[in-house]
């Protein structure tokens, strides 16, 4: 189980279904067969199925170990192979031993904070455990925690829920179930996700080359909506606000400010964070990358050279 200065990898929280949202039975029913629970020596966790034998889950919950033992919703067993992993975004992929699972349908937008959400994982063993909440917040980070934002969920993730599925209410997948900060911390409720769009790039990556490169802005931002836009008196109606650039990091070198509004990234159209993060995701290291923002009422064409993490 990993410690991220209080935060632990894979909360608890009590939240009941939202009134008049029913059984979530069917939902449950359809997307358990693409539900897993994954053993090592000395742990487990959850996972997903990603394709037909490959199953994504968390780097933290296979560690070092290069063979698992996977446990399907039918009760039956076998052994899995760690093909790659990820520790920046704390994914890793498995090829199992066993063929033709179903896969999940991952849903590559983000969900609204509100949005009705499913947890099913194997918190402290107890497999196939589901639980529910809402989506609390987006673009959140972790100190110590993966190198990409997260989604913050009131959804019950207790340790072995790591790399499970986060669904919606459609049972799309979401998410892969991260960390919790325990109440110890103060914390109640305080869950975390890797979102699929993320999810499904790195897998991807791993599969393909076994290892991902991390293009890096060096920028915090956030959404730009309608009660930031009278506040500060900014005149760009869609973007994406730098909230901060780190000192001396490519944003900042580039000519990137704090208020700065991203518009356009590469000649394309920036109407939210998860439009930088779509650029960045299709991006090399290294990178000269075109950044258009709106700065007071003027336009800026910036060139950034993309980091690397």
């Amino acid at each position: 189980m990993l410690l991220l200065l209080g935060v632990v990898a894979c909360s608890d929280s009590r939240s009941p279904p939202p009134a008049g949202a029913g059984s979530y039975a069917d939902v449950v029913t359809r997307t358990a067969p693409s539900a897993m629970t994954v053993r090592v020596e000395d742990g487990v966790g959850s996972g997903v199925v990603l394709r037909s034998d490959v199953v994504v889950t968390n780097e933290h919950v296979v560690k070092t170990n290069r063979q698992v033992r996977i446990r399907y919703a039918d009760g039956q067993e076998s052994g899995g192979e760690v093909l790659a992993t990820d520790p920046l975004s704390d994914l890793a992929v498995i090829r199992t031993e066993r063929k033709n699972l179903p896969a999940a349908e991952f849903r590559d937008e983000l969900p609204r904070p509100g949005d009705t959400v499913l947890a099913i994982g194997s918190p402290l063993g107890l497999e196939f455990t589901v639980t529910a909440g809402i989506v609390s917040g987006l673009h959140r980070t972790l100190p110590g925690g993966p190198q990409v934002e997260l989604i913050q969920t009131d959804a019950p993730i207790s340790p072995g829920n790591s790399g499970g599925a986060l669904l919606d209410s459609a049972g799309r997948v979401i998410g892969i179930n991260e960390a919790y900060i325990p109440p110890a911390q103060g914390a109640e409720s305080l869950g975390f996700a890797i979102p699929s769009g993320v999810t499904l790039n790195v897998a991807e990556k791993l599969l393909s080359a076994g290892k991902v490169e991390h293009p890096y802005l060096g920028a915090s931002l956030g959404d730009l909506t309608p009660e930031i836009r009278s506040r500060f008196g900014i005149s760009a109606e869609r973007g994406a606000l730098v909230l901060g650039v780190e000192p001396g990091g490519p944003a900042e070198t580039g000519g990137m400010r704090a208020g700065d509004v991203i518009v356009a990234m590469k000649g394309e159209e920036v109407g939210d964070v998860q439009d930088v993060q779509a650029v960045l995701r299709s991006s090399r290291v290294g990178e000269r990358t075109s950044v258009s923002v709106q700065r007071g009422e003027q336009r800026t064409e910036l060139t950034v050279v993309l980091g690397g993490r």
